[in-house]
């Protein structure tokens, strides 16, 4: 996952909707099920996905009332605990 990528699609999302990401999502995770893909194009479309709903994780808690900064940071705490656990 890549902060700069997340806080973008956050962006993305308060101006336009929530929406677009899910149909994106959507659309990636039905087309990683071609067998002809290469690990290298499924890795691709795995960091892609995870930043999607990343950015909705953190637009929820934006929308919980924490500031965008915070979102983004107690978001990236969480992954990186998750991680090392």
């Amino acid at each position: 996952m890549k902060l700069p990528i997340i806080k973008s699609l956050v962006e993305f999302i308060e101006s336009h909707d929530e929406d677009y990401v899910q149909e994106a999502i959507d659309v990636l995770e039905h087309v990683s099920q071609v067998s002809s893909f290469k690990d290298e194009e499924l890795n691709v479309i795995g960091e892609l996905l995870s930043n999607m709903y990343g950015a909705i994780e953190v637009d929820k808690s934006i929308k919980e009332g924490q500031s965008q900064k915070d979102a983004l940071n107690s978001f990236m705490k969480r992954v990186l605990g998750s991680i090392d656990n």
